[in-house]
Protein backbone atom coordinates (compact mmCIF):
# COMPACT_ATOMS: atom_id res chain seq x y z
CA UNK A 1 0.00 0.00 0.00
CA UNK A 2 2.94 2.35 -0.54
CA UNK A 3 1.67 3.82 -3.82
CA UNK A 4 2.19 7.57 -4.13
CA UNK A 5 -1.28 8.90 -4.78
CA UNK A 6 -0.05 12.26 -6.10
CA UNK A 7 1.48 10.46 -9.06
CA UNK A 8 -1.52 8.25 -9.78
CA UNK A 9 -4.66 10.33 -9.34
CA UNK A 10 -5.50 12.92 -11.98
CA UNK A 11 -9.26 13.37 -11.68
CA UNK A 12 -10.90 16.05 -9.58
CA UNK A 13 -12.53 14.81 -6.39
CA UNK A 14 -14.37 16.29 -3.44
CA UNK A 15 -13.46 15.39 0.11
CA UNK A 16 -15.47 16.19 3.23
CA UNK A 17 -13.82 15.96 6.64
CA UNK A 18 -16.40 15.85 9.43
CA UNK A 19 -15.49 16.66 13.03
CA UNK A 20 -18.23 15.96 15.60
CA UNK A 21 -17.54 18.29 18.49
CA UNK A 22 -18.87 19.60 21.81
CA UNK A 23 -16.88 21.51 24.43
CA UNK A 24 -13.43 20.53 23.12
CA UNK A 25 -11.56 23.83 23.40
CA UNK A 26 -8.44 22.05 24.65
CA UNK A 27 -7.98 19.92 21.53
CA UNK A 28 -10.03 21.38 18.66
CA UNK A 29 -7.36 23.75 17.35
CA UNK A 30 -4.69 21.03 17.15
CA UNK A 31 -7.20 18.69 15.53
CA UNK A 32 -8.15 21.17 12.79
CA UNK A 33 -4.56 22.23 12.13
CA UNK A 34 -3.48 18.60 11.70
CA UNK A 35 -6.14 18.15 9.01
CA UNK A 36 -5.04 21.25 7.10
CA UNK A 37 -1.43 20.09 7.39
CA UNK A 38 -2.31 16.97 5.40
CA UNK A 39 -0.32 16.30 2.23
CA UNK A 40 -2.94 16.43 -0.54
CA UNK A 41 -2.67 16.79 -4.31
CA UNK A 42 -4.21 19.90 -5.85
CA UNK A 43 -7.02 17.97 -7.50
CA UNK A 44 -8.59 17.13 -4.11
CA UNK A 45 -11.06 19.79 -3.01
CA UNK A 46 -11.34 19.51 0.77
CA UNK A 47 -14.01 20.98 3.04
CA UNK A 48 -13.61 20.61 6.81
CA UNK A 49 -16.98 20.63 8.57
CA UNK A 50 -17.00 21.04 12.35
CA UNK A 51 -20.45 19.94 13.53
CA UNK A 52 -20.65 21.51 16.97
CA UNK A 53 -23.13 20.55 19.67
CA UNK A 54 -23.62 24.14 20.80
CA UNK A 55 -20.39 24.29 22.82
CA UNK A 56 -20.28 26.68 25.77
CA UNK A 57 -16.59 26.49 26.72
CA UNK A 58 -15.09 28.69 24.00
CA UNK A 59 -14.75 25.98 21.33
CA UNK A 60 -16.89 27.87 18.83
CA UNK A 61 -14.82 31.04 19.23
CA UNK A 62 -11.64 29.06 18.45
CA UNK A 63 -13.24 27.60 15.32
CA UNK A 64 -14.36 31.02 14.15
CA UNK A 65 -10.83 32.37 14.62
CA UNK A 66 -9.40 29.50 12.57
CA UNK A 67 -11.97 30.22 9.85
CA UNK A 68 -10.12 33.43 9.09
CA UNK A 69 -7.05 31.30 8.29
CA UNK A 70 -8.75 28.38 6.55
CA UNK A 71 -11.47 29.50 4.13
CA UNK A 72 -12.72 25.93 3.57
CA UNK A 73 -13.42 25.43 7.29
CA UNK A 74 -17.10 25.68 8.24
CA UNK A 75 -18.94 25.57 11.55
CA UNK A 76 -22.35 23.87 11.56
CA UNK A 77 -24.75 23.67 14.51
CA UNK A 78 -25.86 20.37 16.00
CA UNK A 79 -28.78 21.38 18.20
CA UNK A 80 -29.36 17.75 19.26
CA UNK A 81 -25.83 17.81 20.74
CA UNK A 82 -25.32 14.08 20.14
CA UNK A 83 -22.67 12.29 18.06
CA UNK A 84 -24.76 10.34 15.49
CA UNK A 85 -26.66 13.53 14.59
CA UNK A 86 -23.29 15.25 14.07
CA UNK A 87 -22.16 12.51 11.70
CA UNK A 88 -25.31 12.72 9.61
CA UNK A 89 -25.34 16.52 9.52
CA UNK A 90 -21.78 16.42 8.19
CA UNK A 91 -22.63 13.77 5.61
CA UNK A 92 -25.60 15.76 4.34
CA UNK A 93 -23.82 19.13 4.36
CA UNK A 94 -22.51 18.91 0.80
CA UNK A 95 -21.72 16.47 -2.00
CA UNK A 96 -18.49 14.48 -1.76
CA UNK A 97 -16.71 11.48 -3.21
CA UNK A 98 -14.87 10.68 0.03
CA UNK A 99 -15.76 11.37 3.62
CA UNK A 100 -13.27 11.37 6.49
CA UNK A 101 -14.51 11.42 10.10
CA UNK A 102 -12.08 12.82 12.67
CA UNK A 103 -12.86 13.00 16.38
CA UNK A 104 -12.19 16.33 18.05
CA UNK A 105 -9.58 14.59 20.24
CA UNK A 106 -7.87 13.00 17.22
CA UNK A 107 -4.72 14.44 15.64
CA UNK A 108 -4.14 12.75 12.28
CA UNK A 109 -0.80 12.15 10.58
CA UNK A 110 -0.01 14.19 7.46
CA UNK A 111 -0.50 11.15 5.20
CA UNK A 112 -3.66 9.83 6.90
CA UNK A 113 -6.12 11.16 4.34
CA UNK A 114 -4.04 10.60 1.23
CA UNK A 115 -3.25 6.96 1.97
CA UNK A 116 -6.84 6.23 2.96
CA UNK A 117 -8.13 7.58 -0.35
CA UNK A 118 -5.50 5.57 -2.18
CA UNK A 119 -6.69 2.32 -0.61
CA UNK A 120 -10.36 3.03 -1.34
CA UNK A 121 -9.61 3.84 -4.99
CA UNK A 122 -7.51 0.79 -5.80
CA UNK A 123 -9.08 -1.77 -3.45
CA UNK A 124 -12.78 -1.66 -4.33
CA UNK A 125 -13.67 -4.43 -1.88
CA UNK A 126 -12.62 -2.12 0.98
CA UNK A 127 -15.36 0.29 2.03
CA UNK A 128 -13.77 1.78 5.13
CA UNK A 129 -10.19 2.63 6.18
CA UNK A 130 -8.70 3.73 9.49
CA UNK A 131 -5.26 4.01 11.04
CA UNK A 132 -3.20 3.19 14.08
CA UNK A 133 -4.26 4.82 17.34
CA UNK A 134 -1.52 6.40 19.44
CA UNK A 135 -2.81 7.28 22.89
CA UNK A 136 -1.80 10.65 24.32
CA UNK A 137 -2.38 12.19 27.72
CA UNK A 138 -2.65 15.52 29.50
CA UNK A 139 -1.85 14.56 33.11
CA UNK A 140 -0.35 11.75 35.19
CA UNK A 141 -3.61 9.83 35.56
CA UNK A 142 -4.43 9.98 31.86
CA UNK A 143 -0.87 8.84 31.07
CA UNK A 144 -1.46 5.61 32.98
CA UNK A 145 -4.91 5.22 31.43
CA UNK A 146 -3.24 5.60 28.03
CA UNK A 147 -0.76 2.84 28.80
CA UNK A 148 -3.47 0.47 30.03
CA UNK A 149 -5.57 1.10 26.92
CA UNK A 150 -2.63 0.27 24.66
CA UNK A 151 -2.47 -3.34 25.91
CA UNK A 152 -4.32 -6.43 24.70
CA UNK A 153 -5.08 -7.35 28.32
CA UNK A 154 -6.75 -3.99 28.87
CA UNK A 155 -8.69 -3.75 25.60
CA UNK A 156 -8.95 -7.29 24.28
CA UNK A 157 -7.35 -9.16 21.38
CA UNK A 158 -8.33 -7.69 18.02
CA UNK A 159 -9.44 -4.33 19.38
CA UNK A 160 -8.49 -1.52 16.98
CA UNK A 161 -6.68 0.28 19.81
CA UNK A 162 -4.06 -2.47 20.02
CA UNK A 163 -3.66 -3.55 16.38
CA UNK A 164 -0.17 -3.24 14.91
CA UNK A 165 -0.24 -4.96 11.52
CA UNK A 166 -2.32 -3.84 8.53
CA UNK A 167 -5.26 -6.04 7.64
CA UNK A 168 -9.01 -6.60 7.59
CA UNK A 169 -10.76 -5.91 10.91
CA UNK A 170 -14.25 -5.28 12.30
CA UNK A 171 -13.95 -1.59 13.16
CA UNK A 172 -11.49 1.31 13.05
CA UNK A 173 -11.32 4.78 14.49
CA UNK A 174 -11.44 8.03 12.47
CA UNK A 175 -12.72 6.14 9.41
CA UNK A 176 -12.84 7.19 5.76
CA UNK A 177 -15.65 6.08 3.44
CA UNK A 178 -16.53 6.46 -0.23
CA UNK A 179 -19.88 8.16 -0.86
CA UNK A 180 -21.29 4.93 -2.31
CA UNK A 181 -21.21 3.34 1.15
CA UNK A 182 -23.94 5.69 2.41
CA UNK A 183 -25.99 5.04 -0.71
CA UNK A 184 -25.81 1.30 -0.06
CA UNK A 185 -26.41 1.08 3.71
CA UNK A 186 -27.77 4.49 4.73
CA UNK A 187 -26.64 6.91 7.44
CA UNK A 188 -25.65 6.48 11.09
CA UNK A 189 -28.35 5.27 13.48
CA UNK A 190 -29.38 8.33 15.51
CA UNK A 191 -30.80 6.16 18.30
CA UNK A 192 -27.28 5.04 19.15
CA UNK A 193 -25.71 7.69 21.36
CA UNK A 194 -22.67 5.44 21.74
CA UNK A 195 -21.38 2.62 19.50
CA UNK A 196 -22.95 4.11 16.36
CA UNK A 197 -19.68 3.34 14.55
CA UNK A 198 -19.86 -0.32 15.64
CA UNK A 199 -23.36 -0.52 14.20
CA UNK A 200 -22.39 1.22 10.96
CA UNK A 201 -19.33 -0.95 10.38
CA UNK A 202 -21.29 -4.11 11.18
CA UNK A 203 -23.74 -3.07 8.46
CA UNK A 204 -20.81 -2.61 6.06
CA UNK A 205 -19.61 -6.16 6.68
CA UNK A 206 -23.14 -7.58 6.33
CA UNK A 207 -23.49 -5.75 3.00
CA UNK A 208 -20.33 -7.39 1.66
CA UNK A 209 -17.81 -4.62 2.31
CA UNK A 210 -14.50 -4.86 4.16
CA UNK A 211 -12.93 -2.64 6.82
CA UNK A 212 -9.18 -2.10 6.57
CA UNK A 213 -6.76 -1.18 9.34
CA UNK A 214 -3.71 0.57 7.87
CA UNK A 215 -0.73 0.56 10.23
CA UNK A 216 1.14 2.99 7.95
CA UNK A 217 -1.07 5.89 9.02
CA UNK A 218 -1.72 7.05 12.55
CA UNK A 219 -3.62 9.43 14.75
CA UNK A 220 -2.98 10.71 18.23
CA UNK A 221 -5.90 10.36 20.63
CA UNK A 222 -6.24 12.25 23.90
CA UNK A 223 -7.66 9.75 26.38
CA UNK A 224 -10.00 10.64 29.24
CA UNK A 225 -8.18 12.60 31.94
CA UNK A 226 -9.52 10.74 34.98
CA UNK A 227 -10.53 7.27 36.10
CA UNK A 228 -14.05 8.51 36.91
CA UNK A 229 -14.58 9.66 33.32
CA UNK A 230 -13.05 6.43 32.04
CA UNK A 231 -15.53 4.43 34.12
CA UNK A 232 -18.50 6.32 32.69
CA UNK A 233 -17.16 6.11 29.13
CA UNK A 234 -16.73 2.32 29.19
CA UNK A 235 -19.95 1.70 31.11
CA UNK A 236 -21.74 3.42 28.24
CA UNK A 237 -19.79 1.42 25.65
CA UNK A 238 -21.00 -1.80 27.29
CA UNK A 239 -24.57 -0.54 27.72
CA UNK A 240 -25.00 0.58 24.11
CA UNK A 241 -23.27 -2.51 22.73
CA UNK A 242 -26.30 -4.56 23.79
CA UNK A 243 -28.59 -2.16 21.91
CA UNK A 244 -26.51 -2.76 18.76
CA UNK A 245 -26.69 -6.53 19.31
CA UNK A 246 -30.45 -6.41 19.75
CA UNK A 247 -30.89 -4.31 16.62
CA UNK A 248 -28.98 -6.83 14.50
CA UNK A 249 -30.12 -9.90 16.46
CA UNK A 250 -26.50 -10.95 16.57
CA UNK A 251 -23.26 -10.55 18.52
CA UNK A 252 -21.22 -8.03 16.54
CA UNK A 253 -17.97 -9.31 18.13
CA UNK A 254 -17.07 -12.21 20.44
CA UNK A 255 -14.60 -10.27 22.61
CA UNK A 256 -17.41 -8.09 23.95
CA UNK A 257 -18.53 -11.03 26.12
CA UNK A 258 -15.33 -11.22 28.19
CA UNK A 259 -16.07 -8.27 30.57
CA UNK A 260 -19.71 -9.24 31.37
CA UNK A 261 -18.69 -12.87 31.89
CA UNK A 262 -15.96 -11.66 34.24
CA UNK A 263 -18.51 -9.68 36.26
CA UNK A 264 -20.87 -12.69 36.37
CA UNK A 265 -17.99 -14.84 37.57
CA UNK A 266 -17.23 -12.41 40.41
CA UNK A 267 -20.87 -12.55 41.51
CA UNK A 268 -20.88 -16.35 41.46
CA UNK A 269 -17.63 -16.51 43.43
CA UNK A 270 -19.30 -14.57 46.24
CA UNK A 271 -22.17 -17.08 46.47
CA UNK A 272 -19.81 -20.07 46.43
CA UNK A 273 -18.49 -18.82 49.77
CA UNK A 274 -21.74 -19.97 51.37
CA UNK A 275 -21.57 -23.50 49.92
CA UNK A 276 -18.17 -24.99 50.66
CA UNK A 277 -14.88 -23.39 51.59
CA UNK A 278 -12.96 -25.97 49.53
CA UNK A 279 -15.08 -25.30 46.45
CA UNK A 280 -14.75 -21.57 47.11
CA UNK A 281 -10.95 -21.82 47.01
CA UNK A 282 -11.11 -23.66 43.69
CA UNK A 283 -13.39 -20.99 42.20
CA UNK A 284 -10.81 -18.35 43.17
CA UNK A 285 -8.23 -19.81 40.76
CA UNK A 286 -9.44 -17.83 37.69
CA UNK A 287 -9.40 -14.63 39.77
CA UNK A 288 -5.87 -15.44 40.92
CA UNK A 289 -4.82 -15.93 37.28
CA UNK A 290 -6.52 -12.66 36.31
CA UNK A 291 -4.53 -10.70 38.89
CA UNK A 292 -1.29 -12.45 37.94
CA UNK A 293 -1.76 -11.33 34.33
CA UNK A 294 -2.82 -7.87 35.51
CA UNK A 295 0.26 -7.49 37.72
CA UNK A 296 2.59 -8.82 35.02
CA UNK A 297 1.15 -6.46 32.39
CA UNK A 298 1.24 -3.48 34.77
CA UNK A 299 4.88 -4.10 35.66
CA UNK A 300 5.75 -4.52 31.99
CA UNK A 301 4.30 -1.13 30.94
CA UNK A 302 5.15 0.88 34.08
CA UNK A 303 8.20 3.07 34.53
CA UNK A 304 8.26 2.75 38.30
CA UNK A 305 6.63 0.45 40.82
CA UNK A 306 4.41 3.21 42.23
CA UNK A 307 2.47 3.10 38.94
CA UNK A 308 1.68 -0.61 39.14
CA UNK A 309 -1.24 -0.28 41.57
CA UNK A 310 -2.88 2.48 39.50
CA UNK A 311 -2.49 0.41 36.32
CA UNK A 312 -4.09 -2.63 37.98
CA UNK A 313 -6.93 -0.38 39.13
CA UNK A 314 -7.29 0.95 35.57
CA UNK A 315 -7.53 -2.57 34.15
CA UNK A 316 -10.28 -3.34 36.68
CA UNK A 317 -12.15 -0.17 35.71
CA UNK A 318 -11.95 -0.99 32.00
CA UNK A 319 -13.27 -4.52 32.54
CA UNK A 320 -15.80 -3.96 35.33
CA UNK A 321 -17.33 -0.78 33.90
CA UNK A 322 -17.82 -2.32 30.45
CA UNK A 323 -19.08 -5.56 31.96
CA UNK A 324 -21.55 -3.85 34.29
CA UNK A 325 -22.68 -1.57 31.46
CA UNK A 326 -23.25 -4.61 29.23
CA UNK A 327 -25.27 -6.40 31.94
CA UNK A 328 -27.25 -3.23 32.58
CA UNK A 329 -27.98 -2.99 28.86
CA UNK A 330 -28.92 -6.68 28.72
CA UNK A 331 -31.40 -6.18 31.56
CA UNK A 332 -32.74 -2.96 30.03
CA UNK A 333 -33.01 -3.96 26.37
CA UNK A 334 -33.39 -7.75 26.40
CA UNK A 335 -35.10 -8.73 29.67
CA UNK A 336 -37.30 -5.64 30.16
CA UNK A 337 -37.53 -4.62 26.48
CA UNK A 338 -37.18 -0.94 27.36
CA UNK A 339 -36.01 2.08 25.40
CA UNK A 340 -32.52 3.50 26.11
CA UNK A 341 -32.14 5.26 29.45
CA UNK A 342 -31.97 9.06 29.32
CA UNK A 343 -29.11 8.93 31.81
CA UNK A 344 -27.00 6.89 29.39
CA UNK A 345 -27.61 9.45 26.64
CA UNK A 346 -25.45 11.92 28.55
CA UNK A 347 -21.93 11.57 27.16
CA UNK A 348 -18.91 11.45 29.43
CA UNK A 349 -16.35 14.27 29.14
Amino acid sequence: MKVHIKQRINIKMKLSVVIPCRNEKTHISECIKSIFSSELPENIEMTVIVVDGMSTDGTREIINELNSIYSNLVLVDNIQQLTPFAFNIGINYKDFEYLQIVGARHIISIDYIIKSINILIYKKEIWCVGGKLINAYTNYESELISRAMSTKFGMGIGNFRTLEKSGITDTVTSPMYHSSVFEKIGLFDEELIRNQDDDFNFRIINAGGKIFFNSEISLKYYVRASLDKLWRQFFQYGYWKVFVNKKHKSLTTIRQLAPPLFVCYLILVFFFLFLSFEVYLITLIPLFVYFLISIYTAIKISEKYSQVFVLIKTFLILHLSYGLGFLSGFSHFILLNKKPSDKQKELSR
